[in-house]
Protein backbone atom coordinates (compact mmCIF):
# COMPACT_ATOMS: atom_id res chain seq x y z
CA UNK A 1 0.00 0.00 0.00
CA UNK A 2 3.36 2.56 0.84
CA UNK A 3 4.23 1.59 -2.11
CA UNK A 4 1.60 2.63 -4.23
CA UNK A 5 0.84 5.63 -2.36
CA UNK A 6 4.33 6.64 -3.43
CA UNK A 7 3.89 5.80 -7.35
CA UNK A 8 0.39 7.85 -6.94
CA UNK A 9 2.25 10.84 -5.57
CA UNK A 10 4.64 10.49 -7.64
CA UNK A 11 2.33 10.46 -11.05
CA UNK A 12 0.89 13.70 -9.09
CA UNK A 13 4.15 15.85 -9.22
CA UNK A 14 4.95 15.02 -12.46
CA UNK A 15 1.50 15.76 -14.25
CA UNK A 16 1.66 19.33 -11.90
CA UNK A 17 4.82 19.93 -13.75
CA UNK A 18 4.03 19.17 -17.29
CA UNK A 19 0.62 21.24 -16.44
CA UNK A 20 3.06 23.82 -15.28
CA UNK A 21 5.14 23.86 -17.77
CA UNK A 22 2.62 24.02 -20.88
CA UNK A 23 0.78 26.98 -19.11
CA UNK A 24 3.78 29.31 -19.15
CA UNK A 25 5.02 30.54 -22.07
CA UNK A 26 7.15 28.17 -24.18
CA UNK A 27 10.68 29.20 -25.50
CA UNK A 28 11.73 28.21 -29.46
CA UNK A 29 11.59 23.72 -28.90
CA UNK A 30 16.37 23.01 -28.93
CA UNK A 31 17.01 20.22 -30.82
CA UNK A 32 16.54 16.61 -29.40
CA UNK A 33 20.44 16.18 -29.81
CA UNK A 34 21.55 18.77 -27.85
CA UNK A 35 22.34 19.02 -24.41
CA UNK A 36 19.36 20.42 -22.04
CA UNK A 37 20.82 23.96 -21.80
CA UNK A 38 19.02 27.60 -21.58
CA UNK A 39 16.60 27.52 -23.87
CA UNK A 40 16.64 30.20 -26.70
CA UNK A 41 15.14 33.44 -25.81
CA UNK A 42 12.83 36.04 -27.80
CA UNK A 43 14.48 37.38 -30.80
CA UNK A 44 16.18 40.68 -30.42
CA UNK A 45 14.43 43.72 -31.63
CA UNK A 46 15.95 44.34 -35.27
CA UNK A 47 16.39 48.34 -34.10
CA UNK A 48 18.82 46.92 -31.61
CA UNK A 49 22.92 47.27 -32.12
CA UNK A 50 23.77 44.02 -34.19
CA UNK A 51 26.58 42.36 -31.96
CA UNK A 52 30.27 40.72 -33.10
CA UNK A 53 30.70 37.45 -32.65
CA UNK A 54 31.92 37.61 -29.51
CA UNK A 55 29.91 39.80 -28.22
CA UNK A 56 31.49 43.68 -28.98
CA UNK A 57 29.38 46.59 -30.11
CA UNK A 58 31.00 49.67 -31.31
CA UNK A 59 32.26 51.53 -27.99
CA UNK A 60 32.33 48.53 -26.48
CA UNK A 61 34.66 45.08 -25.96
CA UNK A 62 33.21 42.49 -23.61
CA UNK A 63 35.81 41.57 -20.43
CA UNK A 64 37.88 38.48 -21.88
CA UNK A 65 37.80 36.14 -18.58
CA UNK A 66 41.30 34.65 -19.46
CA UNK A 67 42.86 38.56 -18.98
CA UNK A 68 40.35 40.60 -17.21
CA UNK A 69 40.48 40.09 -13.17
CA UNK A 70 37.75 37.60 -12.54
CA UNK A 71 36.60 38.62 -9.06
CA UNK A 72 33.72 36.96 -8.53
CA UNK A 73 33.72 32.54 -9.49
CA UNK A 74 33.89 29.48 -7.81
CA UNK A 75 37.20 27.96 -7.69
CA UNK A 76 38.11 24.29 -6.96
CA UNK A 77 38.54 22.44 -4.15
CA UNK A 78 37.13 26.09 -2.31
CA UNK A 79 36.39 25.14 1.22
CA UNK A 80 35.45 28.79 2.28
CA UNK A 81 32.81 31.64 0.94
CA UNK A 82 33.82 33.39 -2.07
CA UNK A 83 35.59 36.80 -1.67
CA UNK A 84 33.32 39.19 -1.42
CA UNK A 85 32.99 42.70 -3.14
CA UNK A 86 30.32 44.87 -1.48
CA UNK A 87 30.04 46.23 1.98
CA UNK A 88 27.35 43.84 2.87
CA UNK A 89 29.69 41.22 1.64
CA UNK A 90 32.30 42.10 3.30
CA UNK A 91 30.67 42.50 7.22
CA UNK A 92 28.55 39.23 6.47
CA UNK A 93 32.22 37.66 6.13
CA UNK A 94 33.98 39.16 8.95
CA UNK A 95 30.51 38.26 11.04
CA UNK A 96 30.31 34.52 9.73
CA UNK A 97 34.41 34.07 10.41
CA UNK A 98 34.56 35.12 14.20
CA UNK A 99 31.22 33.20 14.80
CA UNK A 100 32.88 30.27 13.46
CA UNK A 101 35.71 30.76 15.81
CA UNK A 102 33.80 31.13 18.61
CA UNK A 103 31.68 28.08 17.92
CA UNK A 104 35.17 26.46 17.60
CA UNK A 105 36.26 27.50 20.82
CA UNK A 106 33.16 26.83 22.67
CA UNK A 107 32.53 23.53 21.22
CA UNK A 108 36.33 22.74 22.20
CA UNK A 109 35.81 24.27 26.15
CA UNK A 110 32.42 22.12 26.39
CA UNK A 111 34.36 18.91 25.17
CA UNK A 112 37.21 19.82 27.43
CA UNK A 113 35.06 19.74 30.36
CA UNK A 114 33.12 16.58 29.28
CA UNK A 115 36.62 14.96 29.24
CA UNK A 116 37.44 16.84 32.86
CA UNK A 117 34.16 15.08 34.32
CA UNK A 118 34.93 11.95 32.67
CA UNK A 119 38.19 11.76 33.99
CA UNK A 120 38.14 13.40 37.44
CA UNK A 121 34.69 12.26 38.71
CA UNK A 122 34.11 8.31 37.69
CA UNK A 123 33.87 5.76 40.20
CA UNK A 124 37.83 4.98 40.54
CA UNK A 125 38.37 8.37 40.67
CA UNK A 126 36.19 9.57 42.92
CA UNK A 127 34.03 7.08 45.09
CA UNK A 128 32.65 8.97 47.46
CA UNK A 129 30.67 11.85 45.09
CA UNK A 130 29.81 15.16 46.33
CA UNK A 131 26.65 15.85 47.34
CA UNK A 132 26.69 19.21 46.04
CA UNK A 133 22.98 20.45 44.59
CA UNK A 134 23.80 24.51 43.87
CA UNK A 135 26.59 27.16 43.21
CA UNK A 136 25.74 30.49 43.19
CA UNK A 137 28.44 31.60 41.40
CA UNK A 138 28.72 28.71 38.74
CA UNK A 139 25.16 29.43 37.83
CA UNK A 140 25.44 33.09 37.59
CA UNK A 141 28.09 32.48 35.38
CA UNK A 142 26.67 29.94 33.00
CA UNK A 143 23.52 32.03 32.45
CA UNK A 144 25.44 35.52 32.11
CA UNK A 145 28.20 34.07 29.88
CA UNK A 146 25.70 32.92 27.35
CA UNK A 147 23.22 35.85 27.50
CA UNK A 148 26.44 38.27 26.68
CA UNK A 149 27.85 35.77 23.75
CA UNK A 150 24.32 36.16 21.59
CA UNK A 151 23.99 39.62 22.13
CA UNK A 152 27.65 39.92 20.59
CA UNK A 153 26.09 37.56 17.97
CA UNK A 154 22.62 39.45 17.51
CA UNK A 155 23.74 43.19 17.45
CA UNK A 156 26.21 42.83 14.12
CA UNK A 157 23.65 40.32 12.35
CA UNK A 158 20.65 42.88 13.20
CA UNK A 159 22.82 46.04 11.90
CA UNK A 160 23.85 44.01 8.86
CA UNK A 161 19.59 42.53 8.19
CA UNK A 162 18.76 46.68 8.57
CA UNK A 163 21.83 47.06 5.99
CA UNK A 164 20.56 44.90 3.58
CA UNK A 165 17.19 46.21 3.39
CA UNK A 166 18.14 50.05 3.21
CA UNK A 167 16.39 51.52 0.40
CA UNK A 168 18.74 52.74 -2.73
CA UNK A 169 19.78 56.08 -3.03
CA UNK A 170 17.33 58.76 -5.21
CA UNK A 171 20.36 59.28 -7.49
CA UNK A 172 20.63 55.48 -7.97
CA UNK A 173 21.06 53.29 -11.61
CA UNK A 174 18.04 51.64 -11.69
CA UNK A 175 18.10 47.89 -13.36
CA UNK A 176 15.25 45.10 -13.85
CA UNK A 177 16.22 41.34 -14.35
CA UNK A 178 12.99 39.11 -15.09
CA UNK A 179 13.44 35.85 -14.91
CA UNK A 180 12.55 33.36 -17.49
CA UNK A 181 12.10 29.25 -18.46
CA UNK A 182 15.36 29.71 -18.79
CA UNK A 183 16.59 32.88 -19.26
CA UNK A 184 17.33 36.34 -17.75
CA UNK A 185 16.17 39.66 -19.48
CA UNK A 186 17.77 43.47 -18.07
CA UNK A 187 16.40 46.04 -18.66
CA UNK A 188 17.83 50.07 -18.01
CA UNK A 189 14.61 52.26 -17.82
CA UNK A 190 17.37 55.20 -16.58
CA UNK A 191 19.05 54.54 -19.76
CA UNK A 192 15.85 54.76 -22.17
CA UNK A 193 14.22 51.71 -21.63
CA UNK A 194 16.67 49.39 -23.46
CA UNK A 195 16.67 45.80 -23.03
CA UNK A 196 19.23 42.72 -23.13
CA UNK A 197 18.85 39.01 -23.50
CA UNK A 198 20.88 36.89 -21.70
CA UNK A 199 21.15 32.78 -22.40
CA UNK A 200 23.77 30.70 -21.38
CA UNK A 201 26.38 29.54 -23.93
CA UNK A 202 26.52 26.32 -25.55
CA UNK A 203 30.04 24.75 -25.57
CA UNK A 204 31.16 24.22 -29.62
CA UNK A 205 29.91 20.43 -30.01
CA UNK A 206 26.74 21.47 -28.83
CA UNK A 207 25.96 24.27 -31.74
CA UNK A 208 25.17 24.35 -34.94
CA UNK A 209 28.39 25.66 -37.45
CA UNK A 210 27.93 29.12 -37.73
CA UNK A 211 26.57 29.71 -34.14
CA UNK A 212 28.09 31.30 -31.42
CA UNK A 213 29.54 28.90 -28.50
CA UNK A 214 31.50 29.33 -25.26
CA UNK A 215 35.36 30.21 -25.44
CA UNK A 216 37.42 30.60 -22.45
CA UNK A 217 37.39 34.11 -23.31
CA UNK A 218 33.65 34.75 -22.14
CA UNK A 219 34.06 32.59 -19.02
CA UNK A 220 33.49 29.44 -17.06
CA UNK A 221 31.67 26.25 -18.26
CA UNK A 222 27.43 26.51 -17.32
CA UNK A 223 28.35 30.00 -16.20
CA UNK A 224 29.12 32.41 -19.16
CA UNK A 225 26.29 34.06 -21.21
CA UNK A 226 26.24 35.82 -24.77
CA UNK A 227 25.27 38.70 -23.13
CA UNK A 228 26.16 40.06 -19.85
CA UNK A 229 24.48 42.15 -17.52
CA UNK A 230 26.82 45.42 -17.30
CA UNK A 231 26.54 47.91 -14.40
CA UNK A 232 28.65 50.65 -13.01
CA UNK A 233 31.18 49.71 -10.18
CA UNK A 234 31.41 51.82 -7.51
CA UNK A 235 27.80 53.13 -7.92
CA UNK A 236 24.54 52.54 -6.27
CA UNK A 237 22.37 50.33 -8.53
CA UNK A 238 18.63 49.83 -7.41
CA UNK A 239 18.23 46.25 -8.34
CA UNK A 240 14.74 45.20 -9.24
CA UNK A 241 13.50 41.82 -10.22
CA UNK A 242 10.24 39.73 -11.24
CA UNK A 243 9.57 36.86 -13.49
CA UNK A 244 7.82 36.16 -16.03
CA UNK A 245 6.19 32.44 -15.53
CA UNK A 246 7.81 30.65 -12.18
CA UNK A 247 9.57 31.69 -9.08
CA UNK A 248 13.40 32.33 -9.99
CA UNK A 249 16.19 33.91 -7.53
CA UNK A 250 19.12 36.11 -8.90
CA UNK A 251 21.54 35.07 -6.64
CA UNK A 252 25.85 36.07 -7.40
CA UNK A 253 27.56 34.78 -4.06
CA UNK A 254 31.04 37.27 -4.27
CA UNK A 255 28.67 39.73 -4.18
CA UNK A 256 26.39 38.93 -1.51
CA UNK A 257 23.16 39.54 -3.14
CA UNK A 258 20.01 36.85 -3.28
CA UNK A 259 16.66 38.05 -4.36
CA UNK A 260 13.75 35.97 -5.32
CA UNK A 261 12.08 36.91 -8.83
CA UNK A 262 8.65 36.09 -7.98
CA UNK A 263 5.86 36.74 -11.10
CA UNK A 264 3.45 39.71 -10.16
CA UNK A 265 5.30 41.36 -8.20
CA UNK A 266 8.66 43.56 -7.97
CA UNK A 267 11.28 43.15 -5.71
CA UNK A 268 13.87 45.64 -4.65
CA UNK A 269 17.06 45.59 -2.98
CA UNK A 270 20.07 47.88 -3.22
CA UNK A 271 23.31 46.78 -4.99
CA UNK A 272 27.04 48.83 -4.93
CA UNK A 273 30.08 46.96 -6.61
CA UNK A 274 33.14 48.08 -5.00
CA UNK A 275 35.53 46.93 -7.66
CA UNK A 276 35.19 46.39 -11.59
CA UNK A 277 35.27 42.86 -12.93
CA UNK A 278 33.48 39.73 -13.60
CA UNK A 279 30.93 38.23 -10.91
CA UNK A 280 29.14 34.84 -11.65
CA UNK A 281 26.17 33.69 -10.36
CA UNK A 282 23.04 31.24 -11.25
CA UNK A 283 18.98 30.83 -10.60
CA UNK A 284 18.96 29.73 -7.09
CA UNK A 285 15.34 28.45 -7.47
CA UNK A 286 13.79 25.10 -8.50
CA UNK A 287 12.32 26.11 -11.74
CA UNK A 288 12.37 23.24 -13.92
CA UNK A 289 14.09 21.17 -15.90
CA UNK A 290 16.39 23.40 -16.85
CA UNK A 291 16.98 25.37 -13.68
CA UNK A 292 21.01 24.29 -13.88
CA UNK A 293 21.25 25.80 -16.95
CA UNK A 294 20.26 29.78 -15.97
CA UNK A 295 23.47 31.38 -14.95
CA UNK A 296 24.27 35.13 -14.19
CA UNK A 297 27.38 37.20 -15.78
CA UNK A 298 27.50 40.91 -14.05
CA UNK A 299 30.37 43.13 -15.79
CA UNK A 300 30.88 45.42 -13.47
CA UNK A 301 32.31 48.75 -15.34
CA UNK A 302 34.08 52.03 -14.49
CA UNK A 303 31.57 54.72 -14.49
CA UNK A 304 32.89 56.27 -18.31
CA UNK A 305 33.14 52.60 -19.44
CA UNK A 306 29.54 51.74 -18.51
CA UNK A 307 28.52 55.17 -20.50
CA UNK A 308 30.09 53.91 -23.56
CA UNK A 309 28.38 50.56 -23.19
CA UNK A 310 24.98 52.33 -22.81
CA UNK A 311 25.38 54.12 -25.88
CA UNK A 312 26.27 51.12 -27.98
CA UNK A 313 23.15 49.52 -26.55
CA UNK A 314 21.44 52.53 -28.51
CA UNK A 315 20.54 54.32 -24.93
CA UNK A 316 21.37 57.70 -23.38
CA UNK A 317 22.86 58.65 -19.94
CA UNK A 318 20.23 60.11 -17.17
CA UNK A 319 21.81 63.85 -17.89
CA UNK A 320 20.84 63.43 -21.19
CA UNK A 321 17.77 62.35 -21.49
CA UNK A 322 17.05 64.83 -18.69
CA UNK A 323 18.33 67.84 -21.19
CA UNK A 324 15.99 66.43 -24.04
CA UNK A 325 12.93 66.80 -21.52
CA UNK A 326 13.77 69.75 -20.25
CA UNK A 327 14.41 71.28 -23.77
CA UNK A 328 11.34 69.28 -25.03
CA UNK A 329 9.38 71.06 -22.38
CA UNK A 330 10.82 74.46 -23.46
CA UNK A 331 9.87 74.14 -26.50
CA UNK A 332 6.17 73.01 -25.50
CA UNK A 333 5.77 76.02 -23.62
CA UNK A 334 7.18 78.50 -26.16
CA UNK A 335 4.65 76.42 -28.46
CA UNK A 336 1.71 76.91 -25.82
CA UNK A 337 3.07 80.56 -24.81
CA UNK A 338 2.76 81.47 -28.72
CA UNK A 339 -0.49 80.02 -29.19
CA UNK A 340 -1.86 81.53 -26.20
CA UNK A 341 -0.93 85.00 -27.93
CA UNK A 342 -2.25 84.27 -31.21
CA UNK A 343 -5.72 83.44 -29.73
CA UNK A 344 -5.77 87.01 -27.27
CA UNK A 345 -4.72 88.19 -30.87
CA UNK A 346 -7.61 86.69 -32.39
CA UNK A 347 -9.84 87.68 -29.43
CA UNK A 348 -8.86 91.06 -29.14
CA UNK A 349 -9.18 91.35 -33.07
CA UNK A 350 -13.13 91.96 -33.50
CA UNK A 351 -13.20 94.60 -30.84
CA UNK A 352 -10.96 96.52 -32.45
CA UNK A 353 -13.34 96.04 -35.48
CA UNK A 354 -16.36 96.93 -33.68
CA UNK A 355 -15.23 100.42 -32.29
CA UNK A 356 -14.95 102.64 -35.63
CA UNK A 357 -18.50 101.21 -36.15
CA UNK A 358 -19.67 101.90 -33.04
CA UNK A 359 -18.12 105.78 -33.96
CA UNK A 360 -20.05 106.14 -37.06
CA UNK A 361 -23.14 104.65 -35.90
CA UNK A 362 -23.10 107.69 -33.32
CA UNK A 363 -22.53 110.18 -35.10
CA UNK A 364 -25.16 109.53 -37.83
CA UNK A 365 -27.70 109.86 -35.05
CA UNK A 366 -26.77 112.85 -33.48
CA UNK A 367 -27.22 113.82 -37.52
CA UNK A 368 -30.65 112.95 -37.67
CA UNK A 369 -31.18 114.34 -34.43
CA UNK A 370 -29.84 117.83 -35.58
CA UNK A 371 -32.21 117.58 -38.42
Amino acid sequence: MNILNKILAICGLLMLTVSAQAAAPQAPAVAADVPAVASEAPAADSAAPTAASDGSLPGYTPMDATTAEVVGKPHDKGLDYQQQYTDNGQTAYEISYWVNWLIAAISIFVLALLFWVIIRFNRRANPVPSKTTHNTFIEVVWTLVPVLILLAIAYPSLNLLAKQFKPAPENAVTIKATGYQWYWTYTYPDHGGFEIVSNMLKEEGDVAKGERFRTDADGPNQLAVDNRMVVPAGVPIRFQTTAADVIHSFAVPSLWFKLDSVPGRLNEKALTINKPGLYYGQCSELCGVRHGYMPITVEALPPAEFAAWVKAQGGKMPAELKAEADAKAAADKAAADKAAAEAEAAKAAPAADAAPAATDNAEAADAAATN
